[in-house]
């Protein structure tokens, strides 16, 4: 019999700083047994010259802090500490890399865009299994894209492109709600950016079966898409392109305070959903996506599921 061993995930992405602690065992699902989630949106401390303000990151080390009396409050036996894009790309990221270690008490992993993408493919291959056939996974971040294709546990093609959901809405969208110029303006920039990386996925074969994961996502279609009949004790959505393209105008002609009214946008997500609608129709749409269906694992339950196969 496999040892359970309880597991602090701890993910510093560009939105959001999350705990999930969970009981782990070779060969045997994850299973959550406390979790925390801090906003911290730190795209909106990004300085010109590249680094995270003061003031972010004092905001990110305080998420860490909670986070981490939270772990010792869960008698945590092994933390996986990991940080995505917005540590990565700033400039002073080595910096507040070496203080977030020196509250968890362990180096963080930085994980690189690939990284990301073959982390979330793992987990979708895992939870819809080998009947699902070739996969093609997209995950909107608040700092990158990730897009994986595969008919394995390792994809074939991963990669990994700077149009996150948050980075978007800093570079593209500076109005409440945003002037359609800047909407069309990053629509314009999410298919130029998009092209290069469509042409290589075009030249697999088409995928039998089309996921998409984390937040962005998972609030896109608890708006705009239906749910369907669910196994077990998670929910299931899909969502159509269509759906989601009627959406997001409309959803550019609302406030960021008067979106949290609709269903499926919370707080944390209201000022960043306008771009990651306008990124997930672009990638849709480019890739000849009709419908996607909502995985409820990702990254973190990637990161677990590596770090079982290597115990």
């Amino acid at each position: 019999m496999s040892t359970t061993t309880r597991l602090g995930v701890l993910d510093i992405g560009s939105n959001t700083v999350h705990l999930a602690v969970v009981d782990a065992a070779y060969a045997a699902r994850p299973v959550q047994a406390a979790g925390a989630r801090t906003v911290v949106r730190i795209m909106r401390y990004l300085r010109p010259d590249g680094s995270l303000s003061p003031e972010g990151v004092a905001a990110m080390l305080t998420a860490v802090d909670d986070a981490m009396a939270l772990a010792r409050e869960s008698a945590v036996d092994e933390m996986l500490p990991m940080a995505t894009s917005a540590l990565r790309d700033a400039t002073n990221g080595p910096e507040v890399l070496a203080a977030i270690g020196e509250r968890v008490g362990q180096p963080v992993r930085v994980l690189s865009g690939e990284d990301e993408s073959r982390l979330t493919f793992l987990a979708a291959r895992r939870w819809h299994g080998w009947a699902a056939g070739r996969l093609l996974v997209l995950d909107i971040g608040g700092g990158s894209l990730e897009i994986a294709s595969g008919v394995d546990e390792e994809p074939d093609l991963a990669v990994s492109l700077p149009l996150g959901a948050g980075r978007m809405t800093m570079g593209f969208l500076p109005d409440d709600p945003p002037a359609p110029e800047h909407v069309e303006a990053l629509r314009e920039h999410v298919r130029t950016t998009l092209a290069p990386a469509v042409e290589a996925f075009r030249a697999l074969p088409a995928p039998d079966h089309v996921v998409a994961t984390s937040k962005t996502f998972r609030s896109l279609a608890r708006l705009a898409g239906m749910q369907t009949e669910a196994v077990g004790p998670d929910d299931r959505w899909r969502m159509r392109r269509s759906q989601l393209a009627d959406w997001v105008p409309r959803l550019a002609r609302i406030t960021a305070e008067g979106r949290t009214a609709l269903p499926g946008i919370t707080p944390e997500r209201t000022f960043q959903i306008v771009a990651g609608g306008v990124v997930a129709v672009e990638t849709m749409r480019a890739l000849g996506v009709d419908e996607v269906e909502i995985c409820p694992w990702a990254l973190r339950e990637g990161a677990i599921l590596r770090r079982l196969d290597h115990s």
